[in-house]
């Protein structure tokens, strides 16, 4: 009697019991009969028990993409990469990089046993190729990028203890064999593809105790030449660092592959934070003769500079116009001996390297497109910052079409005595330490022995991969985001696959689309 009561009651009363259920809970009732089913699968239902189990902020709305409370929720349980199914132990140290290809076929790993393994990406996993670098006097291998056609690999190492230098080399992937070698300098520049035959490099000259200049080289990565009039190289831009500070993590963002508008960023809406004195400005040179050449000529020529050069900028207020004329003030009574008390060394490097931002910087002529993307343009990403050694800024230059190849002049395009530098189009300010950064990043590790899968739009944490040390590289498939690798210090690789995704391996045959309820619950509970 009591059973065929509750099979009696009206929906409604149905509904605010479930509510008082958990999922599983929900699941398992809604096998009883075709009425329950259907209670089950009220979307007012689903959302409850999706902000309940997520813990989301309910001011979150769904996902425009999602069809349903009920297959969001299926979604974000059933298609995580978050079930380990193998360990990879062919490194002998520390694994500090995982990169895929495109096609999904191939991915690298780059450890500090300096070697970079390249691996078949099977059902299960197959190392393909071990290339050892330490017989070009390379300590570790850091990072590696496949190329956009996946025929060649750049791999990007560090030289010995107490060097601040690296190198970038070039893989075949057709016989593995070594292409290229090119000079990085400093090694955390990493370097990275520009299109399918060029790269990009770095290399710092300091110009002064606390001011440097990075210059950031177009390469191609075939280093044969059929003639001398053909280069291999070509001087992309010229940047400033102040305070010790170097630019690094250079990648490139393809408007191509990443079509977003969130890549050109509102330039008039942060003009006064790129205006300011703090900002990070490309100083670039290429040599150190040159350099050192350059500072003493600037030098002589401060005071100059200071009455001819320097203008007060339209649309200031009387503090910014103050703040920005104190290092004239300061140069001139410097200059003047006038100034008490006398100013030190340091101070007075750092006051010419600001002033002289403003009048030996060259400004592009073409204006940047503030509200669409250009088809096929580029933009150079990197970290930098001013203020302090580490980088604490986001610095973006455009990448114009006549820079894109080697043809020219070694040099690069011809520059004006007040040209000496490149000018950043925009930067943006963290304010904190940047120690990673990546395009439209899912995923991070951490060094509580943890890689963490991330969801951008409900702003949660969907799944937490257990390593034995601290985890240095968290890379999805291009191709299949129900796989996942991480990388560790503990030695290891470990490969992550969804529960789904599982299910289907393990099956005898192909799996029927069932409509009553989660596949993978029928399974867990099977």
């Amino acid at each position: 009697m009591e059973c065929a009561t509750m099979y009696c009651l009206p929906d409604s009363i149905l509904y605010q019991i479930f509510l008082n259920l958990s999922y599983e809970e929900v699941l398992v009732v809604s096998q009883v009969c075709r009425r329950w089913y259907a209670v089950s699968r009220d979307e007012f239902l689903w959302k409850e028990l999706f902000y309940q189990y997520y813990r989301i902020d309910r001011c979150i709305p769904r996902h425009p993409a999602a069809v349903s409370w009920y297959e969001e929720f299926k979604r974000l349980y059933d298609t995580i990469p978050c079930v380990e199914v193998q360990t990879l132990k062919d490194h002998q140290d520390q694994v500090l990089h995982l990169s895929f290809s495109h096609t999904g076929y191939l991915f690298a790993s780059c450890s500090k046993d300096c070697t970079v393994k390249i691996w078949n990406n099977d059902l299960v996993i197959s190392l393909l190729h071990s290339c050892n670098m330490k017989p070009y006097s390379w300590r570790y291998t850091q990072f590696s990028q496949f190329n956009s056609d996946d025929t060649l690999l750049l791999v990007s190492g560090v030289f010995g203890l107490q060097s601040s230098s690296g190198e970038i080399a070039v893989i075949s992937l057709d016989d593995f064999s070594l292409l290229s070698r090119v000079r990085n300098k400093p090694y955390d520049v990493f370097g990275c593809w520009l299109d399918d035959t060029h790269l990009i490099s770095g290399n710092l000259h300091w110009i002064g105790s606390m001011t440097s200049c990075s210059v950031l080289w177009l390469n191609r990565a075939f280093q044969d030449i059929e003639s001398e009039d053909v280069n291999v190289v070509k001087r992309l831009f010229k940047l400033q660092n102040l305070n010790a500070s170097t630019i690094r993590t250079v990648m490139v963002a393809d408007c191509n592959q990443h079509n977003n508008p969130h890549l050109l960023l509102d330039y008039e809406s942060q003009l006064a934070s790129s205006a300011s004195t703090c900002r990070i400005f490309d100083l670039g040179s290429d040599s150190e003769d040159e350099d050192l050449r350059m500072c003493k000529e600037i030098t002589e020529s401060a005071r100059e500079d200071v009455a001819d050069d320097v203008k007060p900028l339209e649309w200031k207020t009387n503090e910014e116009m103050e703040m920005e004329n104190e290092p004239q003030q300061l140069l001139n009574g410097f200059l003047d001996d006038s100034l008490q008390p006398a100013m030190t060394e340091p101070q007075l490097e750092a006051t010419t390297a600001k002033l002289l931002v403003k009048s030996w910087s060259k400004v592009d002529s073409d204006e940047i497109p503030t509200s669409e993307i250009v088809e096929g343009q580029k933009y150079l990403i990197f970290t930098t910052g001013c203020l302090t050694y580490s980088p604490h800024q986001i610095g973006i230059k455009r990448i114009l079409p006549h820079q894109m190849t080697t043809l020219g002049p070694v040099l690069g395009e011809e520059r004006t005595s007040t040209e000496f530098f490149d000018r950043l189009d925009h930067t943006i300010d963290v304010h904190g330490h940047i120690i990673g950064m990546g395009l439209s990043p899912d995923h991070s590790g951490a060094e509580d022995r943890h890689g963490y899968i991330w969801d951008r739009h409900y702003n949660i944490c969907l799944a937490k991969l257990q390593h034995g040390d601290v985890v240095n590289s968290v890379c999805f498939s291009p191709v299949d985001q129900e796989l996942l690798l991480t990388a560790s210090d503990d030695r290891t690789i470990k490969v992550w696959r969804s529960p789904r995704v599982l299910r289907i391996m393990h099956s005898k045959r192909p799996p029927k689309p069932r409509k009553l309820m989660f596949s993978w619950y029928l399974n867990q509970n099977s």
